[in-house]
């Protein structure tokens, strides 16, 4: 998620999206099970949101569930993380809580989609508009490449009159060798009704698989200057190193 002054989330991540919610895969000759449940952890340098800081460039904890059913390609799941945006802001929220659903499949041969909507929950925020922001996506993807557009149903995240906000999302994951990926993306958030906090955001990094963990690296800036922390006057969109170690089980 994140933040609107920021909330930079997924973005997985994640997308990082950090998001972007990861897939189950299987080998062609296994038999895959009709329902799937999986856990991740994670501990990053600093948590970022379409390329702005949650944490105020400090580490976060994050961790999340994930239940497929595989026949319909039906999924659900929630994951969490600590932020300090909130809080900068004189909220009172130090954990932001993502619940999402929808459905992935594939139109063809290489060619998948996934269509769903994310609720991002700051328990007693205290904002006003309150930070907690709802969006609805669909996804696009053909071979290690995909296309993304996430559209807000709500505020978001905590800015006025923002109803109708738009994040749209392009990236790859390309594995340049065994267990080793090279992560491109490239995004541009448009604010409704508040042009002036639009933006857009890029992130090129690597991730490896080695065995008990992923380790991932990656370069993340937002081009915008309106992003400070009103703590200590730090740019929570400039270009920053960051690390992350996950695990799936």
């Amino acid at each position: 998620m994140k933040n609107l002054t920021t909330k930079l989330s997924l973005a997985a991540a994640l997308t990082l999206a950090m998001g972007t919610f990861g897939a189950q895969a299987a080998h062609a000759d296994e038999a895959v099970a009709d329902n799937v449940v999986t856990g991740n952890v994670a501990l990053t340098s600093d948590y970022r949101y379409r390329g702005l800081s949650q944490s105020r460039g400090h580490v976060a904890l994050q961790g999340g569930a994930d239940y497929t059913h595989n026949p319909s390609g039906l999924y659900a799941g929630v994951w969490a993380s600590t932020i300090k945006w909130i809080t900068d802001l004189d909220g009172d929220a130090n954990v932001e809580i993502d619940l999402y659903g929808g459905k992935r499949g594939e139109f063809g041969p290489g060619i998948s989609y996934d269509v769903g909507g994310l609720y991002y929950a700051y328990p007693s925020n205290g904002l006003t508009p309150s930070a907690n922001t709802f969006e609805v996506y669909g996804q696009l993807g053909y071979g290690p490449g995909y296309i993304k557009y996430s559209h807000s149903t709500t505020n978001l995240f905590g800015t006025a009159d923002s109803k109708g906000s738009g994040y749209l999302d392009i990236g790859t994951n390309v594995e340049v060798s065994p267990g080793l990926t090279l992560n491109i993306h490239a995004g541009h958030q448009r604010v409704a009704h508040n042009s002036a906090f639009s933006y857009s955001d890029y992130k090129i990094g690597l991730t490896k698989d080695v065995g008990f963990a992923s380790v991932a690296v990656a370069v993340i800036k937002a081009q915008t200057d309106l992003y400070v922390s009103p703590v200590n006057g730090k740019n929570l969109a400039k270009s920053g190193l960051v690390l992350t170690v996950s695990k799936t089980f």
